[in-house]
């Protein structure tokens, strides 16, 4: 069942998809609606699951799920990331890649892969104060305190 993403407790399990590129605003719409579609059918064994989205920057989708309620299984989860994997084909984007970081340079967003963002962390062309996102968050509450934090404050530390 489609909720509001922003009424979903903090416990709630989250996951972060982050595209190698900036959306359009139609892309977005139409990926919201396809988003809100998918999220209304999605169920575990059966039973409806309190979830919902938001995309952010144009750039990450962020689906939240309530487990109190109900649990994902192998299964939900399954056809949540064949539902992404067709985002990716449909729109020709990456999403499933984590081996990329996403980081802030002035009000941009740059994409990069782990190996050009360890040469930029060597060369000085980011700093252990440049705002990543640790898309390895796991709920409602760390994704909106700790996901869009200083490199040294995430798993990017480890380049400075």
């Amino acid at each position: 069942m489609l909720v509001d993403f922003n009424t979903l407790p903090d416990d709630s399990r989250i996951w972060i998809y982050q595209a190698n590129r900036t959306l359009t605003e139609d892309e977005v719409s139409e990926i919201e609606t396809k988003l809100s579609k998918f999220i209304q059918e999605w169920t575990a064994h059966g039973a409806n699951l309190n979830a919902g989205f938001e995309i952010k920057y144009k750039r990450f989708i962020v689906i939240a799920l309530d487990q109190e309620r109900n649990a994902a299984t192998g299964c939900s989860i399954d056809a949540s990331v064949h539902f992404i994997m067709q985002l990716e084909k449909d729109y020709d984007i990456d999403l499933m890649d984590k081996m990329n970081v996403s980081f802030k340079q002035g009000e941009y967003i740059t994409y990069k892969s782990l190996i050009d963002f360890k040469k930029l962390a060597k060369n000085k062309g980011v700093s252990a104060n440049t705002i990543v996102f640790n898309n390895l968050v796991v709920n409602k509450g760390e994704y909106e305190d700790h996901w869009e934090v200083p490199a040294i404050e995430s798993w990017h530390s480890r380049f400075f």
